[in-house]
């Protein structure tokens, strides 16, 4: 499957970018990460951690966290060769549901 393919899933694939104010780390991974999320036509949703005092305590010195539907994928720094690839393989899976 390409990624061509990829956008024509019935439900888009939901990515999760855990950040906060300030943060140069989440910058730089949503700028890496969303030519790939249009790529496959991907839906992201950021959380700012400091407004949920949970997301803080679970998330506060490990900002960006990104999370592929329900699975966690990355921390820190994403790699753009292995995120395409969860991708890939996460509209995959998505595609075999349907």
């Amino acid at each position: 499957m390409d990624s061509k393919a990829a956008k024509a899933s019935a439900q888009p694939l939901e990515v999760t970018l855990y950040t906060r104010p300030g943060c140069h780390l989440c910058d730089e991974a949503k700028s890496l990460i969303a030519p790939l999320l249009a790529e496959f036509g991907a839906r992201l949703l950021e959380v700012n951690i400091d407004a949920d005092a949970e997301l803080k305590e679970r998330y506060n010195l490990d900002v960006p966290v990104i999370f592929l539907e329900r699975r966690k994928i990355a921390k820190h720094r994403v790699d753009a060769v292995q995120f395409r690839r969860q991708l890939l393989d996460a509209s995959r899976r998505s595609d075999n549901r349907d």
